[in-house]
Formats: C-alpha cells, structure tokens, sequence
C-alpha cells in the first residue's frame, strides 16, 4: 500500500533545543522516521511542507495543504499536525477536498520526550488507512479515528474526546 505522509511540524515533532531552553519545530522528520521504521508492508511518501506550532498555522498554510494535496497521485494521505487547531484544518480540508482518504493526526507530548502517544495516533491512522474508508477528512486521537465533526479537544483536561 502507498501512503503519502504530510508534515507540518506541531507537537508532534518538537525537540528540546538546548541554546534556548525551548521545544523548537524542526524542519526535518525524524521522529517520523522512527517510526515508518517499522512499517514494512507500506510505501510512504514525505513532504515536510510547514514546520510550525499549529496555533501559528493560518489560512495560507491550509490553503498550501489544498494544493499540495491536490497534486498528488496517492489518495491515502497523513497528515502530521499540531493539536491546538487540527480541527480547523480537518473542516478546512473536508470542505475543499472530497476525492481523498485524509487523516490528521498529531500528539500532546512530542515524540522526542514520550513516544507512545505519537506512536499510537499515527499507527492508528496507518491502520485505518489500510481498512480503506470511503474519501472523507478524519482525526486519529487518543483511540478514535473519525470524521472530523465527531472528536474535539478539550482543553480543560487535555484530551481529545468522542462528541
């Protein structure tokens, strides 16, 4: 099976930078790599098209996304994001986007510190992907993966739950 994987950084991906004491959004993918690692029944396919923290992503990235996604063959695509506005990507993405199998997902603790969660949501992805669902927009979070109306963050507790 071909998967394309679209990263645009968030949480995810952050690694502690040690000259200024915060977590950065690198430009690579190496936390991904780590796990594709394993995946020997797929062939990906990676852009690293953004790289930032996801409350910094706006209409020119989604809109950068569209297009990004509108030119590719596979439609099977990851996308890899941060979770503080992955749910107005995921509408902005349904609403422009209907001949595709899209999945968001993206992690509360960057994989560099514990990868589970990461691990988890993306395997998650992959897995569903692999069942072959009808052309839509999903999330995989925290044990779902469903269409982008039915899983919101909670803030408050800081989980993603079933609506």
């Amino acid at each position: 099976m071909d998967i394309t994987i679209i990263n645009t950084g968030g949480t995810f991906n952050k690694k502690y930078n040690m000259l200024n004491g915060k977590l950065d959004v690198p430009k690579d993918h190496v936390s991904l790599n780590k796990i594709i690692s394993w995946c020997h029944n797929v062939n990906f396919e990676l852009f690293n098209i953004i790289s930032k923290d996801s409350l910094d992503i706006d209409t020119d990235d989604r809109k950068l996304l569209i297009t990004t996604i509108n030119n590719l063959k596979n439609d099977k695509i990851i996308i890899i994001h941060g979770t503080d506005t992955i749910d107005i990507t995921a509408k902005y993405l349904q609403k422009n986007i209907t001949n595709k199998k899209i999945i968001l997902t993206g992690a509360m603790i960057p994989m560099s510190i514990d990868e589970t969660e990461a691990t988890l949501n993306f395997s998650m992805a992959l897995g569903f992907l692999n069942a072959n669902p009808k052309n839509d927009t999903y999330l995989s979070m925290h044990g779902a993966v469903v269409t982008s109306d039915k899983l919101v963050k909670n803030k408050k507790i800081g989980k993603f739950l079933l609506t």
